[in-house]
């Protein structure tokens, strides 16, 4: 091995600036192990190489140092949000990262002539108001199911709503009010029931209920009494709403944040408030190097949760303690929402009874993260007396294959390691040109698409999985057949037993075809049962969803020059797909807006 080069530091300060800048540490393999941002890089650069150093962390991270490089700022704003966004591409080893950065989901009102109500995650390019943030995508979705009996906007797709010649199913189920079509709904009616919408989703139930009361009462006495009827329903939808409602209280906007650190594993639980209701809460469990401190570790937190992404930043924060550069934080914060953010600590009062709520929370995650974190690794040690290896396991994988007779067919790659599911590494692949319901072909596909390369030591497990008997292990034989001893996983297949009952599977070494002796009740096995379990589950999920695509589209998209009025007149003047089908190159000419030339076109794709 070449001999390690310690890092200069005497000379790299020598013409260092003490200006404000972020700055990187790299390692032998020239990759970034630390990102920093300092107010005088000179001085908070000078003090990792004192003499003395007391922070075990700190000592460990100079001993790896390879080379530095600086980042020159105008202020410590900009430090503060290029830090961030390095922390972000690099995921250094010793700083705090946040391993769930996703933006979180919306309900968009849309700006279109009659306004879609629909989940919304990502950039704010789409014109229309937005309702949010909630803590899940479900969270997001069962508001939608809830509004959807009580007010009848549409929440179809725009392509689905342009091509409607008559009202569809959920106008019969009263969940929609057919704006798609004319003469079932008037612009006047349709944008009032967007309004109320609206001022539902702001917490504004009351005025909502005294709205429709009045609209009730008008009709009644019109003798309208069909229309009165309709809004007794509507009103009565929204109590039962009400009432499933948990009310927050006073505060408009506001997230509150509970801390708890134990055993170096820390956990943050949010609780989000909007117009006076909690929209949800959620449990983090951030990546932290050893000896890391609460304050270090809230502080990485708040920034690279409001600063990742798509994320509202509130008026309000209830943080649990206070950390280092408090004050600078909260103006970075308040200058990305271009708005004032305040933090709060040490509360009184309501935000007191959050903040204890939050903690608690917080604290209650962390131990069932912890026995999770033990359970998990004394399946991995039992696995790893079962399979009699010398080396601990670190990352296993595991293939699995979904279709429905042959179609759509789609492989699931899942990912452990000694934490549990690895859900970033997770893959998935659309298999293609094999002959349908072929799932050796399909196996032999994604383990082809999967490890190209020996040396690709980043994607090759510990220990792969084969889902399946002795055919689909036979397709990773022949795939790793040729590669070094020292570069192939451990390959083992899992059989199901006759009756395909858990704990009844039989484990099947690869090359050899032994077979593993395992009881049903083994730690091992049940986690072996857990990955597999994981794998069907992504698989069958994922295909659902590609089958439910195909179901979904029109064969008429995939004609050039075909947009939505001319399939609605395809469709509208043959009497159906079916009838489109039936009909020859001459009568499909007729259709208004379809040339000889195009109909061609149509009549051959339709009968390929």
């Amino acid at each position: 091995m070449p001999e390690i080069t310690p890092f200069d530091h005497t000379e790299f300060l020598k013409h260092l600036t003490n200006q404000a800048g972020v700055y990187r540490m790299y390692d032998q393999a020239d990759k970034v192990i630390y990102v920093g941002k300092a107010k005088n890089l000179k001085k908070r650069v000078s003090s990792y190489f004192r003499k003395t150093v007391e922070e075990a962390k700190t000592r460990s991270l100079v001993a790896n140092i390879a080379k530095m490089d600086v980042t020159i700022v105008s202020s410590e704003t900009e430090a503060f949000l290029l830090e961030n966004n390095y922390i972000k591409k690099y995921r250094p080893r010793y700083n705090v990262v946040l391993r769930d950065d996703k933006s979180y989901p919306f309900i968009l009102i849309s700006e279109h002539e009659h306004p879609r109500l629909s989940f919304h995650r990502g950039p704010k390019k789409k014109k229309g108001e937005y309702f949010g943030p909630y803590p899940s995508a479900w969270s997001v979705r069962e508001s939608l199911r809830s509004m959807q009996k009580i007010f009848p906007i549409r929440q179809c797709e725009d392509s689905y709503y342009r091509a409607r010649s008559r009202p569809c199913l959920q106008y019969q189920m009263k969940r929609c009010s057919a704006p798609c079509v004319e003469g079932y709904v008037t612009d006047d009616e349709y944008n009032e029931q967007v309004r109320l919408a609206g001022m539902f989703l702001r917490g504004k139930n009351s005025q909502v209920i005294s709205t429709l009361v009045e609209k009730m009462e008008k009709a009644s006495e019109s003798l309208n009494f069909e229309g009165a009827a309709q809004y007794r329903d509507q009103i009565s939808a929204l109590r039962k709403v009400q009432e499933q409602q948990f009310v927050a209280g006073t505060q408009d906007e506001l997230d509150v944040f509970g801390f708890a650190f134990k055993h170096g594993v820390a956990c943050i639980f949010a609780i989000f408030i909007r117009d006076s209701q909690v929209l949800g809460s959620k449990a983090f469990f951030p990546k932290i190097p050893k000896n890391s401190t609460d304050e270090e570790v809230l502080r990485s937190f708040v920034l690279q949760f409001y600063l990742s992404g798509n994320k509202l930043i509130p008026k309000q924060i209830v943080l649990p303690l206070k950390f280092e550069d408090m004050l600078t934080v909260e103006e970075v914060l308040s200058k990305e929402a271009n708005r004032r953010t305040k933090f709060f600590e040490g509360v009184r009062d309501e935000k007191r009874q959050y903040l204890q709520i939050a903690n608690k929370n917080a604290q209650n995650s962390l131990e069932t993260q912890l026995n999770q974190q033990k359970s998990i690794f004394a399946r991995f040690t039992h696995l790893e007396k079962l399979l009699m290896v010398d080396e601990p396991i670190k990352r296993m994988e595991c293939f699995d294959i979904s279709h429905t007779s042959g179609q759509q067919t789609v492989a699931s790659c899942v990912v452990f390691d000694r934490n549990g599911p690895l859900k970033s590494d997770y893959r998935l692949f659309n298999i293609e040109g094999i002959t349908p319901g072929d799932d050796y072909a399909a196996m032999a596909q994604v383990l082809k698409r999967r490890y190209k390369k020996a040396n690709d030591d980043a994607k090759i497990p510990d220990l792969l999985l084969i889902d399946g008997g002795k055919g689909q292990l036979s397709q990773a034989e022949e795939h790793f057949k040729d590669w070094p001893d020292d570069k192939k996983p451990m390959i083992i297949g899992v059989a199901k037993g006759t009756t395909r009952k858990p704990g009844l599977e039989t484990l099947i070494w690869a090359f050899s075809h032994e077979t593993v002796a395992v009881e049903s009740d083994s730690p091992g096995l049940h986690l072996v049962q857990h990955i597999r379990d994981e794998s069907h589950r992504f698989a069958i999920s994922s295909h659902r969803n590609r089958r439910q695509k195909v179901k979904m589209t029109s064969p008429l998209e995939g004609i050039p020059g075909i947009g939505p009025k001319k399939r609605q007149s395809l469709l509208k003047y043959t009497g159906g797909l079916h009838g489109l089908k039936k009909a020859s190159k001459s009568e499909i000419a007729k259709v208004p807006g379809i040339s000889e030339d195009l109909a061609d076109i149509i009549y051959d794709h339709l009968h390929a």
